[in-house]
């Protein structure tokens, strides 16, 4: 569906008109409509469409069924719809009051503060509106004035015209004047802390509710500081852009554009009629009207005379990411910039004997904690990721099973949120450590990626067109349950043969105490002082290169066996590099250079083919962190 007509919800505040039913064609039945919410996802007032197979639907509905891509790459950095837009019309003053900001409001109310762009659509000659202080004031002032019924004497009163344009950002006291008529274009939130009424009472017969010890703490107290010039935008901000179309139905009569998949576009018809066409539909349209085209819409046309606002969401400017690491032991923590750089970071033990409520609740704490302390605002957070091992469920955000900290069906993205109020997504951690490689580490530059994890299982990852694969079913590549000896050693995962079985440090440790339990001689009995139990894995390496015979035997047929798991994967997916990783990979070229030598005759096509190279990982433990990240 190319374009989307839809249906705003009214509200009938006490101090609106009549207005939006006679000029801008709302079909209302009731004596006053303050405001028509006209792009709303909004549980207090969503928009519903009008057209197509989701006639009579929500907005938030139609999301939900045809999923997040319709709102565009641009909106993947917000939990929820990012916007709501209004036309407002006020026969009366509006109450004096200031909006939160996204901080404040997370802590106190639950939902995002509030940034807006005021619009004005018509006016009477001589209309005002308030718009911070004539100047500075302190908080005793403005508290006293408040109580004393002052508060107007020091508000900037400023007087508007048709087409002005006002940007409200939190923290700013304001007030919309009566006659005016104004599009309204803010943050998807409805937090509004009202400081003085002129003593109204609403339908019940009492005064409305103010909110002054709140706005005691939020308001900025100072004349509005000027924002930098939006040009060649209407406005813009990190939470939308608006842009406004002209057309005069005779030079101008057309307009054409596109929508690509970084972000929808609404569009509101604030004068005029005509037609706009997209994706082969083609409606009429007037005054008052709002359509919706969903993210990679493609080309789009209006036609006709009309005056509009366009509006979209620009890209973040300087984001940070977050990524989280979740381990066993300890959980990693770090900020990510642009250039994939970990700006901070840290580490708290896991604990995972707790219940998986009170882990993530540390999780979500310490991050929150982390952002506080290199003094990042959350509105500078694009989103968290997480990598965890075991099966995941990325889709719905859900850790199927993790062996390694005991949990089971958690719903891992769901309870975070409640901690970070940004969107959070899930990945495997051997997934998300070779996706840090794949954009910051070995593999940067390249697309086609694979690595592989050899520590106590054998995890890894497969990057294809810069993007982890997956596949369309729950769980992932699991690179390590691959069988590469029918009928095998008996893996963890119940299957015999698995490359797990073979080429995880755990396999060759266990390789190690066969051939010394068969009283063999070997140098490996004197570097652990004769006890099995401090074996470790890097004595067989040692031993070998120093010529004990077993252990050459021991390391050639771990790597005979790793290179038969590396070659299938190199015949599966062709990439252009393959990784190792983990904490035997720390052996680099004594382990893989033999390796290399038989992908040049086992890959299939050999020499006559391109081989990818096969290198060492260089990220370590950050990879997970940076993988995590980008996730976003």
């Amino acid at each position: 569906m190319g374009i989307l007509r839809l249906n705003p919800s009214f509200k009938d505040y006490l101090w609106g008109g009549h207005r939006l039913v006679e000029e801008y064609n709302k079909k209302y039945d009731g004596e006053v409509l303050a405001e028509s919410w006209e792009l709303s996802c909004h549980p207090d007032g969503p928009s519903r469409i009008a057209n197509g197979v989701y006639a009579g639907k929500t907005l938030a509905e139609y999301i939900e069924a045809e999923g997040r891509d319709v709102l565009g790459k641009n909106c993947r950095r917000f939990k929820d719809f990012p916007i709501l837009i209004k036309l407002i019309d006020a026969k009366d003053n509006l109450s004096i009051q200031v909006h939160p900001s996204n901080q404040y409001a997370l802590q106190n109310e639950g939902q995002y503060g509030k940034t807006e762009v005021w619009v004005i659509c018509d006016c009477r000659e001589g209309a005002f509106l308030y718009y911070g202080f004539k100047e500075e004031i302190s908080r005793e002032e403005f508290e006293r004035r408040i109580k004393e019924d002052t508060l107007l004497e020091v508000l900037n009163a400023v007087p508007v015209h048709k087409g002005d344009v006002l940007f409200i950002e939190s923290g700013t006291i304001h007030a919309i004047g009566k006659d005016i008529v104004i599009a309204e274009i803010q943050q998807n939130s409805n937090v509004t802390y009202r400081v003085y009424d002129y003593g109204r009472v609403g339908k019940d017969g009492k005064k409305r509710d103010l909110h002054i010890a709140k706005a005691l703490d939020v308001t900025n107290r100072g004349p509005v500081v000027k924002r930098k010039s939006s040009n060649p935008h209407v406005a813009s901000c990190d939470y939308f852009t608006v842009d406004k179309l002209n057309l005069d139905g005779c030079l101008m009569k057309e307009m054409e554009g596109f929508v690509d998949d970084s972000s929808f576009m609404s569009i509101l018809f604030l004068e005029g009629s005509g037609t706009i066409q997209c994706g082969g539909d083609v409606m009429e349209f007037r005054k008052g009207d709002s359509f919706f085209l969903p993210a990679g819409s493609g080309e789009y046309e209006v036609a006709g005379k009309c005056e509009a606002l366009v509006t979209t969401i620009g890209p973040k400017e300087d984001p940070v990411r977050v990524g989280i690491d979740i381990g066993g032991t300890n959980v990693k923590i770090g900020l990510v910039d642009g250039e994939q750089n970990i700006i901070a970071q840290k580490s708290i033990p896991t604990l995972a004997d707790r219940s998986w409520q009170e882990v993530i609740k540390d999780i979500g704490e310490a991050t929150y904690a982390l952002l506080v302390e290199e003094q990042i605002p959350i509105e500078r957070v694009s989103g968290a990721g997480v990598g965890m091992p075991g099966t995941v469920d990325r889709k719905n955000g859900v850790v199927i099973y993790s062996n390694n900290i005991r949990w089971e069906d958690v719903p891992l993205v769901a309870e975070l949120e409640k901690y970070l109020p940004v969107p959070v997504y899930v990945a495997n951690d051997a997934d998300c450590a070779a996706l840090g490689e794949t954009v910051a580490g070995a593999a940067k530059g390249c697309q086609d990626v694979v690595m592989l994890t050899l520590g106590t299982g054998v995890g890894g990852g497969v990057v294809i067109d810069g993007k982890l694969f997956e596949g369309k079913l729950v769980g992932g590549c699991e690179i390590g349950h691959t069988v590469i000896v029918e009928d095998g050693e008996l893996c963890t995962c119940g299957r015999r043969g698995c490359l797990e079985a073979y080429a995880s440090a755990t396999a060759l440790l266990r390789d190690m105490k066969r051939v010394m339990e068969t009283g063999q001689e070997t140098s490996l009995w004197e570097k652990c002082g004769g006890a099995l139990e401090k074996l470790r894995v890097e004595m067989a390496f040692e031993a070998a290169k120093e010529g004990d015979a077993v252990s050459d035997d021991l390391i050639a047929n771990y790597r005979k066996k790793l290179g038969s798991g590396i070659i299938n994967l190199v015949n599966l997916f062709r990439p252009q590099k393959v990784l190792v990783g983990g904490g035997v990979s720390a052996q680099g070229d004594y382990l893989l250079a033999p390796i290399r030598e038989r992908m040049k005759t086992e890959c299939y096509g050999g020499r006559r083919g391109e081989i990818p190279e096969l290198t060492e990982a260089t990220l370590g433990n950050t990879a997970g962190i940076i993988g995590a990240a980008n996730l976003v």
